[in-house]
């Protein structure tokens, strides 16, 4: 896409809503929300469905919840009702990670948000609670192909608490742990001493920190804040309920299945995620998006409150 400026005077720091500012200014918890899997993640209409609910679950532990994406060359936290129609519906909708934001703004150009990109732009706002389903990380074959999310770099430089069900398990788990050790952030198991695995309660790794209460992460928070030092991110590794977690014998069939297929068809790249996932969704029935969606909403109600226990104080 060819670049085409905005006078001089163009506005490319976040535009805030109103209800966002005003809940920032009286210190009331707000979330924030990407907004790829609206765009990207899930059919129509049942995306905008799903886009409303999740904001319903914020508002219901009495938070404010702040959608982000990036609107005709705007980075917009907190989207109205129009605005989350038109990323749920428009399907010229771009996919933004953190490295495109500029290229957008510049272009203004509209584009839903990844967990790089809704992260940074989350912080730069002055949130301090993000809810998500997955994080991306290091590939298989990582040593073949140097693939990593750059969604790991980023949360090593942004200091933001983000509430998901581990990473994706078509990800090489053990790697992606070892990655965030690396990069000093920190990761802190929701009720359980095992990292979860995205589809799954379990991915079978431990995690060093468990917490039990929302009032024990924002502690954490807390203290991370006094000890000042370099910005991270904190991750709070929530495991999607065991009852409606994907069967792990069909997820490890239909992951290998699709891993092969994966090879044989010659996918590289960023092409390597969607082609896997797409090849879940369609080979276990749906059961995949179903529990992605049900870790989504664990995690989106737990951020709630999160967000609560933080502003409390």
């Amino acid at each position: 896409m060819s670049l085409t400026a905005h006078s001089d005077a163009a506005p490319y720091s976040p535009a805030l809503s109103a209800e966002v500012r005003a809940a920032l200014a009286a210190n009331r918890p707000v979330v924030a929300l990407e907004s790829t899997i609206i765009a990207h993640g899930l059919p129509r209409p049942r995306n905008l469905r799903v886009a409303w609910e999740l904001e319903g679950i914020v508002r219901s532990a009495g938070a404010v919840p702040a959608t982000i994406a990036v609107l005709d060359g705007r980075a917009r936290i907190g989207l109205d009702k129009a605005e989350l129609e038109r990323v749920a519906e428009d399907p010229a909708m771009r996919k933004l990670g953190h490295r495109d934001l500029a290229p957008a703004l510049a272009a203004g150009a509209s584009g839903a948000t990844t967990v790089s990109a809704t992260a940074f732009l989350a912080a730069r706002a002055g949130l301090r609670v993000f809810a998500t389903g997955g994080l991306g990380g290091v590939h298989r074959g990582w040593t073949e192909t140097q693939d990593e999310s750059a969604d790991l770099r980023l949360l090593a430089g942004t200091g933001i608490t983000v509430v998901c069900a581990g990473v994706k398990s078509i990800l090489d788990v053990p790697a992606t742990l070892q990655r965030l050790e690396t990069l000093g952030v920190g990761v802190l198991g929701y009720g359980t001493d095992r990292f979860p695995g995205f589809y799954l309660s379990s991915s079978g790794e431990p995690v060093d920190w468990t917490v039990g209460s929302p009032e024990e992460v924002a502690e954490v928070m807390r203290a991370r804040d006094a000890l000042g030092g370099p910005d991270a991110a904190l991750i709070v590794a929530n495991p999607v309920p065991r009852a409606q977690q994907l069967d792990p014998a069909l997820h490890d069939r239909v992951l290998a299945e699709a891993l092969e297929a994966c090879r044989e068809q010659g996918v590289v790249g960023q092409a390597v995620t969607p082609f896997l996932l797409d090849h879940l969704t369609r080979h276990t029935e749906g059961a995949s998006l179903e529990a992605n969606l049900a870790a989504v909403r664990g995690n989106v109600a737990l951020a709630a409150r999160i967000a609560t226990a933080w502003t409390a104080r």
